[in-house]
């Protein structure tokens, strides 16, 4: 689960690391008084979307030349007319895709005299088996180009879980951002307190970019991305009440309400799978054949019959969809409950497209059976390489 960036700097005031003050706001007419109560003279008017690249973003049908998605603003005046153009706006950055975000919030913040911007993240590595934090002087900059073009400026340093982050991680981090001194004390402080808001909140992501070097020499958190493990959000229902179903797919939000692993993609087969690592085989060998997969979309090892026919549901809700790929390998999960789930979401909804499906495993015989008396248009297949070429052909051929 991702948050907005006022959100993510509120659990970084938590923790007490440095941000700048700012104020959100959901309306226009709400941006002179947060101008006025944070007192200026220069202020900065962000855009409050979850994706990347908002300082380079355009905004849909806005002249050629306009300002993006990250203003800065040098009167009060500014700030409101700035606010009157962002929100309600879509902004499309590189990360949105054509189709774009519709600004609903802005994060309205004071301006900063900044003399160094550097990278900073953590992440789980799954290399090392623990939290790592990987730092750039390289700051404010696509962190993807600067791992392509001069990849000696990005470090690693990982953590070691058994220790925890110990004084010398810190050192790290501040000699290969080049500070010494007292801003070198700062970044190890600001490591400390960064690793314990990360474990404390359940943190698959955490990036500062940038990291800013103030000129009163304050190191300062001016941006910040946050994502959450979504299997820990039981434990932690402040974060939980920070997500903004706006910015997700709906049909990612139906599917968390069955407990689905679904994933929306671009392409035009719908799969229904069971089991990750199966379904991530199935998506390539859609792709080996010449078609896009519409979805990531896990069931699980024990989906009753009603998570099947959610499962169909959501699928169908996409109009993209041009045809149905139903592959499962039984072993908890039966072939015979995947079938009458299958029967009863076309019942409910009804078929349009064509649908194949291939079933193997545990009651597979029953599945198989329930399915061909069902008077259902279904096209069965064998094995997954025969399931994967006839939904291909079914769709270029429809």
């Amino acid at each position: 689960m991702n948050i907005h960036e006022y959100q993510a700097k509120a659990v970084l005031r938590e923790f007490g690391l440095p941000v700048s003050r700012g104020v959100a706001v959901l309306a226009a007419s709400e941006a002179e008084a947060a101008a006025r109560e944070l007192g200026g003279p220069v202020w900065v008017v962000k855009s409050q979307i979850h994706a990347g690249g908002r300082g380079k973003g355009t905004f849909q049908d806005a002249p050629a030349g306009a300002k993006g998605g990250v203003r800065v603003s040098r009167s009060v005046e500014e700030v409101v007319q700035n606010a009157r153009e962002m929100l309600g706006a879509t902004l499309v950055t590189v990360q949105t895709g054509p189709s774009g975000r519709q600004v609903n919030r802005l994060y309205i913040e004071e301006g900063a005299q900044i003399a160094a911007e550097f990278y900073l993240s953590m992440l789980v590595d799954r290399e090392s088996g623990g939290v790592a934090f990987v730092v750039s002087t390289e700051g404010g900059m696509d962190i993807e180009a600067v791992a392509h073009d001069t990849p000696e400026k990005i470090h690693t340093v990982p953590v070691d879980p058994a220790t925890g982050l110990m004084p010398h991680h810190g050192r790290a981090i501040a000699k290969a951002l080049g500070l010494t001194g007292p801003q070198a004390k700062q970044a190890e402080a600001l490591a400390a307190g960064l690793y314990r808001a990360f474990l404390a909140k359940d943190m698959s992501l955490l990036e500062i970019n940038p990291l800013v070097l103030t000129g009163e020499g304050r190191l300062v958190c001016l941006d910040a991305k946050m994502a959450f493990d979504a299997n820990a959000l039981y434990r932690h229902p402040d974060v939980l009440g920070l997500r903004d179903e706006s910015e997700e797919d709906a049909k990612e939000i139906e599917a968390s309400k069955h407990d689905l692993a679904y994933i929306a993609l671009e392409g035009t087969i719908g799969c229904m799978v069971n089991g990750a690592g199966l379904a991530m085989a199935t998506l390539d060998i859609i792709k080996l054949y010449g078609e896009e997969p519409a979805n990531f979309l896990d069931v699980g090892g024990g989906a009753s019959e009603e998570k099947v026919t959610a499962a169909f549901k959501i699928i169908t809700a996409d109009p993209n969809v041009k045809g149905i790929l139903v592959n499962i390998f039984g072993g908890i999960m039966k072939c015979d409950v995947i079938a009458r789930g299958v029967i009863a979401a076309v019942k409910a909804v009804g078929l349009a497209v064509p649908l194949v499906v291939r079933l193997e495993g545990t009651n597979v015989e029953e599945g198989k059976a329930i399915i061909r008396g069902s008077g259902l248009n279904v096209i069965p297949a064998d094995d997954l390489d025969d399931a994967a070429q006839k939904i291909v052909a079914a769709v270029k051929g429809a």
